[in-house]
């Protein structure tokens, strides 16, 4: 059958357009617990707190590697990401993350609130980086 202009008798609408996607879905994180929910808020809507387990904290102190503290100086001279720099951080955050669920969960707690991160330089060459936050057991609110 034969389509007709749009608004004419016999016109037949031909199957939805499929969505293109652009962006991928970001990949899993390795380690991190699917069904445990970390926030930064203090509670968390549609859910009420039945127990809380006091805080919890995961912390590395890292060094840097002189020769790419050397290369991160003389990219900065001329501006630009320091992408070891920032991977280094990244892998650093996802240890510290990782660390603090753990800890969480070996308290009996479903959900972390209230969490921050929190980094400091120790020395010239070492840096401290910490996750924490309070664990809670949460549950759905009827």
């Amino acid at each position: 059958m034969s389509q007709q202009p749009y608004g004419q008798p016999g016109y037949q609408q031909g199957p939805p357009p499929q969505p293109q996607q652009q962006y991928a879905p970001p990949p899993p994180q390795q380690g991190f617990q699917q069904n445990f929910l970390c926030v930064t808020t203090n509670d968390i809507p549609g859910y009420r707190i039945d127990a809380v387990y006091g805080e919890v904290f995961g912390l590395t102190v890292r060094s840097r590697n002189a020769f790419s503290q050397m290369g991160a100086g003389l990219k900065s001279m001329f501006g630009g990401e320091l992408k070891g720099m920032t991977k280094a951080l990244m892998d650093s955050r996802n240890d510290v993350m990782q660390r603090m669920i753990q800890e969480a969960m070996n308290r009996g707690a479903n959900a972390i609130v209230g969490m921050r991160f929190d980094t400091s330089e120790m020395g010239d060459v070492w840096t401290e980086i910490c996750a924490y936050g309070t664990a809670v057991t949460i549950s759905r609110q009827a």
